[in-house]
């Protein structure tokens, strides 16, 4: 019989609505059972496309005497992430406070009363493995320490309460250090390098810091350590060339579980992939530019038009990393939909294709994915163009194992859940399921990494897929009482409030395309995206600045008595934590409009963020973004036919803009550069302009 879960909107809560687990949502009226039977409250976190969410649903919350046992002693309740990245934000703090470790499923017990952790983990098995404790008798020592230990677990409750606090309630410095950005920057570069690693995940919101920082290195460097643009170079190859990268379809993994970039968690997630093209699209710019970066970008383009776009124009979450073999199989096989078999690829291939692949690719009949033997993932021997019969065979012959069909631009369908994936008839492999909502910050991320790829490769198309989300979200996305921005999107239903990092990054976005639009003549104007963006900017402020400290909260005040504090984001974590990316709006939209208010309020939350910055630097490379923004800001004015040869090339601190009647070019000036508030001589050739834009812009460092 189906649990409350069943009626869900959320593809990850449906996952759970034919366990036994008398699965809550999280609504008042569960918070108040809780309490009035003083049950302490088992709080599961997790996501669709988890994969050890998908094996704890069938193990622990599948098991009739585990869920026998949740459900006389505690009010279980199931939460999304993606839904509530407020609590899930807080609770995973807590963890992290509790083990100094985090990740998902995050399961948490609180107290009823007043919903404080006592207790948390991740995944845990059903029997005792992996150095982890069996759940049952986990869940039955935890509630006789809830029954038996009550001074202890307020004296801990005391001690995660106060450092949730400290973390939340940040008090502002009255200057913001000359040399932060200088001091801070050097420390975080370290973080991007493969060595020592035991898992590999792409780090963007790092990888982009340490990309834009390689413009500050000194000429004569440092003895015997990597420069900036080094490091991002060696992480932009891992990607291109690992097995985190889809080299038949397109598309990123979510990381690699293995040092060497070769075998991922083969889920694909929206927000990675719309990183990961705007990092590749600025290596490219950098100088960068070695063919399998292009064929990266395009192909993931490709994957994202084919299977990731809905009929609307929005953008898909995600896809799962397991996937059915066989219609009749009872379970999924972890990447099942990727691997190959060394017998498979030479039937598929011939001798003489087969042979060049094993050329280019590391290829072993015993497979290199060592949970899977046999099993292989294809991962790239080195860079540059891949030979003609290689690319052939990847984007032919694979792609019409895989989907059935060569034809790559037709759309492929996605499967809704995992009943549609092994009853529906597919030409060629059964896919994952695709989680089909629409999360605004992570349509966002991948608008602004179209966008930049349309800036340095000129491919239109990507352009006018940014074009079409975009506008599905200003138009749909909002409340209809209050007409405040919403978050999420289930098949045209738009629900839950916007949080802080939807704000800041459909901010972004909207910036991002009114900068790529500028040499175009075209309906939306770049001045209808400037307008959306500070409208949105504006709803932000009201909603969400804190007056009394500076910066902005995750929530809206609405939201705040459930929570046990009202965060204000700045660590990064796989995404951009929201005050670094608004700290940089903040900038962008002074320097395209003169209001220096929006200058005034970035100076604030800089200030607020101030002590952070200086005493955990390492935990927030978007801050030092904001920051650098902030420093270093440039603007440039040019006429719209010589934009785009800027564009194609790095200036991480500037914008461009269009000569107005108000403000025209000064007679016989190609352009004008201005460095923050004070505008430089009228240029008179491109190669003025170049040379003021790259001093301006490493003026402050």
């Amino acid at each position: 019989m189906a649990n409350r879960l069943a009626t869900s909107s959320s593809l990850y809560l449906r996952k759970h609505a034919e366990n036994p687990v008398d699965w809550w949502p999280w609504i008042p009226e569960a918070l108040e059972k809780a309490r009035a039977e003083d049950r302490p409250i088992f709080l599961s976190i997790g996501y669709s496309s988890c994969h050890w969410c998908t094996v704890m649903e069938g193990e622990a919350f599948s098991n009739p005497e585990i869920a026998a046992f949740l459900n006389a002693h505690f009010l279980p309740i199931k939460v999304d992430r993606e839904e509530r990245p407020d609590l899930d934000s807080i609770y995973m703090q807590a963890l992290q406070l509790m083990s100094g470790q985090g990740g998902w499923p995050l399961n948490v017990f609180l107290t009823p009363d007043d919903l404080v952790p006592f207790y948390a983990g991740t995944y845990f098995p059903v029997e005792p493995r992996f150095g982890r404790p069996g759940f049952l008798a986990l869940l039955q020592r935890i509630l006789q320490f809830y029954r038996q230990e009550k001074e202890k677990i307020e004296e801990m409750k005391g001690q995660i309460l106060t450092a949730l606090t400290t973390l939340s309630d940040l008090v502002p410095e009255d200057h913001i250090p000359a040399d932060l950005l200088r001091s801070g920057i050097p420390k975080i570069q370290p973080l991007l390098s493969n060595a020592g690693a035991v898992q590999q995940f792409p780090m963007m919101p790092y990888a982009q810091l340490v990309l834009r920082s390689a413009r500050f290195d000194p000429p004569e460097g440092i003895p015997g350590s990597q420069s900036a643009l080094e490091r991002a170079k060696e992480r932009g190859m891992a990607l291109v060339l690992g097995g985190i990268f889809d080299h038949v379809a397109g598309g990123f993994h979510r990381y690699t579980v293995d040092p060497t970039w070769t075998v991922p968690h083969f889920e694909k997630m929206l927000y990675d992939n719309g990183q990961i093209l705007e990092f590749l699209s600025d290596l490219w710019a950098h100088g960068i530019q070695d063919p399998a970066i292009e064929r990266a970008v395009r192909l993931t383009v490709e994957w994202v038009a084919r299977e990731m776009t809905a009929p609307a124009g929005y953008f898909y979450a995600a896809q799962d990393a397991d996937s059915f073999a066989r219609a009749e199989d009872r379970e999924p096989e972890e990447g099942e939909f990727y691997v190959w078999r060394w017998q498979e690829l030479q039937e598929l291939l011939g001798e003489e294709t087969f042979r060049a692949l094993q050329q280019a690719f590391d290829l072993s009949p015993g497979g290199n994915f060592p949970d899977r033997p046999g099993c292989i993932v294809l991962q790239r021997q080195q860079g540059g163009a891949l030979p003609p019969e290689v690319e052939a065979a990847l984007t032919t012959h694979l792609f019409q194992a895989r989907y059935g069909s060569a034809d790559r631009r037709v759309p492929f369908p996605p499967a809704v859940d995992a009943q549609s994936a092994r009853l529906q008839s597919w030409p060629g492999r059964i896919p994952p399921v695709t989680d089909t909502k629409m999360i605004v910050s992570w349509n966002a991320l991948m608008i602004s990494g179209l966008a930049r790829a349309y800036q340095v490769f000129g491919n239109a198309d990507y352009l006018q897929f940014a074009l079409r989300a975009a506008q599905f979200i200003l138009s749909q996305q909002r409340h209809p009482e209050t007409g405040s921005l919403l978050r999420l999107n289930y098949d045209g239903t738009a629900q839950v409030p916007a949080k802080s990092e939807d704000y800041a990054l459909l901010i972004k976005a909207l910036l991002d395309l009114q900068q790529a639009c500028l040499p175009l003549v075209g309906d939306p104007t770049p001045q209808d995206w400037l307008q959306a963006a500070l409208q949105l900017q504006q709803e932000m402020d009201t909603q969400l600045w804190d007056p009394a400290r500076g910066g902005y909260f995750v929530s809206d005040a609405q939201s705040a008595p459930e929570l046990l504090v009202r965060e204000k984001e700045f660590q990064d974590n796989a995404t951009p934590a929201a005050n670094g990316v608004a700290i940089a709006n903040l900038v962008r939209l002074a320097a395209l409009t003169g209001d220096l208010d929006y200058l005034e309020r970035a100076e604030q939350a800089l200030k607020t963020f101030a002590h952070i910055m200086s005493t955990q630097p390492r935990t927030c490379p978007s801050l030092f973004a904001g920051l650098d923004w902030y420093s270093n800001w440039v603007k440039v004015t040019l006429e719209a036919d010589s934009i785009p040869a800027f564009q194609q090339r790095s200036w991480p601190t500037t914008v461009f803009a269009l000569p107005t009647e108000a403000e025209p070019l000064p007679e016989g000036a190609l352009g004008l550069v201005c460095w923050g508030n004070k505008c430089l001589a009228p240029a008179s050739s491109l190669e003025q302009i170049q040379s003021q834009i790259t001093k301006g812009q490493n003026r402050a460092y």
